[in-house]
């Protein structure tokens, strides 16, 4: 195991409520999950004994920082952002928030963390606004490129350049599909669609590719590249072989699972089929893996928490299954998914979620998609058909 050790911030001011800075801007539509299954019973650990606090780092392995940042987003509060030492200089491992405080926070660790050295690349695992949030100033701040998977950067770039005042038909349409009410409609047609712009500095309009497979030579380190989807297109997590380590971004949580949904802008998709076919490839990784992930604590138990998401979503799989005798919209199964009750904005990342579940059982076979007179599409198990004229 590394030696840790821990390094202090430099009497910058940090007592700012991070959400005041957000405020009316709406997360739900961000890609970032306002809510999330918590796990229960899980067999990992957490090998530290301490966390970096704003604007400090913490050296998990010899020339690997862990940075923590603030983020407004309730039931995650932080996400964890990586420093990796080159011989030259330093590559950043996503960006956080676009947020005046997060570029202050990042300006007291370039003047106290990198040992006179220039950030020299920035990698983003994904698009979404906590990871990628900053990518435009810390690109100009630097003059280095953004470095990302193509699939996250043409989605990211789609979502900054598609802004606009008002809802399009498209998104209207989606959600009426899924059987919003008049009121919950009206929410959706007054938010507008600029979400994704609203909380970004910009997404640059060119960068450096990297794939599946691909390796990286960070200092004395080869870092290879595995491409993970499901929470996102093509999401890039770094694995050092050589050190066990991997740099997990959202594809691997502790104590949450990764949002997995549906969205106006690929309303068929499939993601969970995507998600597990994940957990097969992370699987074979070792099992004493130090994981660094992009949100909680740093963990290792790799394959207990693979083992847990699949036995999560199966569950889930068969509780919409047992549901679905009768038709149902997504809506109708929120219920069947989650053990509370959910507000307006946690409902529309519910649906998503639970329409997820739904394709990858149509996918399978076990379930049809049918359109009811009110366009709204319900969800029925196959040979069930003679229940519901019944």
């Amino acid at each position: 195991m590394p030696s840790f050790r821990h390094r202090t911030k430099t009497g910058i001011n940090v007592n700012v409520n991070v959400k005041d800075e957000f405020a009316g801007a709406d997360f739900s539509r961000s890609g970032k999950p306002k809510i999330g299954f918590v796990m229960k019973n899980q067999e990992i650990e957490y090998p530290l004994s301490t966390r970096p606090g704003d604007g400090e780092v913490l050296e998990v392995a010899e020339g690997v920082l862990w940075v923590r940042m603030p983020i407004p987003i309730p039931g995650l509060d932080y996400i964890n952002l990586y420093l990796l030492e080159d011989d030259d200089g330093w590559t950043m491992v996503d960006s956080g928030l676009n947020t005046p405080k997060i570029r202050e926070l990042w300006e007291s660790i370039f003047a106290a963390h990198l040992k006179g050295k220039p950030v020299t690349r920035l990698i983003c695992t994904h698009f979404h606004p906590d990871h990628m949030g900053q990518a435009g100033w810390i690109t100009k701040r630097w003059d280095i490129p953004l470095t990302m998977t193509f699939g996250e950067w043409t989605f990211g770039r789609m979502l900054y350049l598609e802004a606009q005042e008002e809802t399009p038909e498209f998104v209207i349409d989606f959600y009426a599909s899924v059987g919003f009410d008049a009121e919950m409609m009206e929410r959706v047609k007054s938010r507008g669609h600029n979400h994704f712009r609203q909380i970004m500095s910009t997404v640059p309009m060119g960068f450096e590719r990297i794939s599946d497979g691909d390796i990286l030579t960070i200092g004395r380190r080869n870092w290879q590249v595995m491409v993970g989807k499901g929470h996102s297109p093509e999401h890039a997590c770094l694995y050092s072989k050589a050190d066990g380590i991997l740099i997990s971004g959202d594809q691997v949580l502790p104590r949450i699972t990764p949002h997995i949904g549906i969205y106006p802008a690929e309303p068929l998709a499939n993601p969970l089929k995507k998600f597990i076919e994940s957990i097969d490839m992370l699987v074979k990784l070792p099992r004493d893996t130090l994981i660094l992930p992009a949100h909680n604590d740093v963990f290792t138990g790799l394959h207990n928490q693979l083992d847990y998401y699949k036995t999560h979503h199966e569950d889930r799989l068969n509780r919409l299954l047992g549901a679905c005798d009768s038709p149902q919209s997504a809506l109708d199964l929120l219920p069947v998914l989650f053990d509370r009750e959910l507000d307006e904005g946690d409902r529309s990342m519910g649906v998503a979620e639970g329409l997820a579940h739904c394709h990858y059982l149509i996918g399978e076979g076990r379930l049809e998609r049918l359109k009811d007179t009110d366009g709204i599409w319900k969800f029925r198990r196959r040979g069930a058909a003679h229940l519901a004229v019944a």
